[in-house]
């Protein structure tokens, strides 16, 4: 089965196009607060369930996860803030402020990606390589489903 990659943020869903052309609203901010405390308060369970981890590789394994997601939830507060700069500006998007959007979008990006792979070897060391690439595809498609509910719902900016 394939897996999806992590989560996109919404500057690169919009410039792709992804996304459909409708402004963000009290109910699209109350969806995506449920969606993401779903996720986050069942993310855990998923990867628990979907890893099948042995009394041993469980007790090495939770500690550096819950280490890697305070770690993430850093970079995706950084991400959230990009999210509400772009929806406040939408409709007085300048060059200018398009740019620094897209520029603090990489730099999330780029520090997200640092954090998985300064983690891969922690996570080596209390996985056997199949389950550690097995962990990352299933980060991979949880990340995959926000994206999507990102794509779905953030307007692309205007020409």
């Amino acid at each position: 089965m394939p897996r999806s990659k992590p989560l996109l943020a919404a500057l690169l869903l919009i410039a792709c196009g992804a996304a459909p052309l409708r402004a963000a609203d009290e109910a699209h901010e109350a969806s995506m607060e449920i969606l993401g405390d779903t996720l986050r308060a069942n993310r855990k369970a998923l990867v628990d369930v979907n890893l099948a981890l042995s009394d041993a590789e469980a007790g090495s394994f939770w500690p550096v996860y819950d280490r890697y997601q305070r770690d993430l939830a850093v970079v995706q507060e950084r991400l959230l803030r990009v999210i509400e700069d772009y929806t406040a500006n939408f409709g007085t998007m300048t060059d200018e402020k398009a740019r620094s959007l897209v520029e603090e979008y990489l730099a999330v990006e780029r520090d997200r990606a640092e954090i998985r792979r300064a983690y891969l070897a922690p996570i080596s060391e209390a996985l056997p390589g199949r389950k550690v690439m097995r962990f990352y595809q299933i980060e991979n498609k949880i990340e995959a489903v926000l994206r999507y509910e990102l794509a779905r719902t953030i307007p692309v900016v205007e020409q």
